[in-house]
């Protein structure tokens, strides 16, 4: 069996294990919500695409907001966030989120310092409000290379079917590299908390990265039947974010 065959027949496994997830959530009345955050081209839709394939669909919500309108500029800042947290049975997927203030709004200065230091004190008080009454919360952070982001950005402008997924951003991902280095290494760093760690993805290869977030989602529940022949999250590629994982490798520099 080839590594592709070997992907497809585990992929299809773990899809089916995130079925039965759903629908014990459904049935107890479980409050999931999941955040993606990570570079540009690090493979964010493709992970959820995986995950919410075979899901009911009245109970799986991706949310990927648009830019923020004048009136919600001048809102509390999480607060157009908020509408679209999970009810009982529900599970909610951002592809992007709040945390865009502590990312692009930061190195691309669409918001003010002040600004983005009163988030970064905020957010943990408000992701602990949310644990503590009751949302099944994870936060994943996919890192790629900066060579493996230039190479999919390449092939994403060279793919017309791929034409949704181009950003005036992309231009400049590259360009500022280091910069998105340093508001992530200040974001881990400092909203990487007990009640909401960050999960880290080295995300250079998508298939390995699709299938250990599905591990690792399902690992999270603690229930011996879901976790029936599903194989344990590989620690190489995923793994809670600690401050040495800036400097030893882990994480792309």
């Amino acid at each position: 069996m080839s590594k592709s065959d070997d992907y497809e027949t585990e992929l299809a496994a773990l899809q089916l294990a995130l079925i039965g997830m759903q629908k014990k959530a459904i049935k107890d009345g479980w409050k999931i919500l999941t955040v993606f955050e990570g570079r540009d081209a690090a493979g964010k839709d493709g992970a959820i695409s995986r995950i919410t394939e075979h899901l009911d669909r009245r109970q799986t919500i991706v949310v990927a907001l648009p830019k923020p309108t004048e009136r919600e500029r001048s809102e509390w800042y999480f607060q157009r966030y908020v509408e679209w947290l999970p009810a009982a049975g529900e599970a909610v997927l951002f592809n992007r989120s709040w945390y865009n203030r502590a990312g692009v709004e930061k190195v691309m200065g669409f918001s003010t310092p002040q600004q983005q230091e009163q988030f970064l004190r905020d957010v943990p008080a408000f992701e602990t409000m949310l644990v503590e009454s009751g949302v099944r919360y994870a936060k994943f952070w996919l890192d790629i290379s900066r060579e493996t982001q230039a190479e999919r950005l390449k092939a994403r402008s060279e793919d017309p079917l791929k034409a949704f997924k181009i950003s005036p951003l992309d231009a400049v991902a590259q360009e500022k590299w280091a910069d998105y280095t340093a508001a992530r290494d200040d974001m881990l760093t400092r909203t990487s908390i007990a009640e909401a760690p960050w999960i880290c993805l080295r995300a250079d290869h998508k298939k390995s990265a699709r299938l250990n977030i599905i591990r690792w989602l399902l690992h999270a529940t603690g229930d011996k039947k879901l976790l029936k022949d599903v194989a344990k999250p590989d620690p190489e590629v995923i793994f809670p974010f600690e401050v040495s994982a800036l400097t030893d490798g882990r994480l792309a520099r």
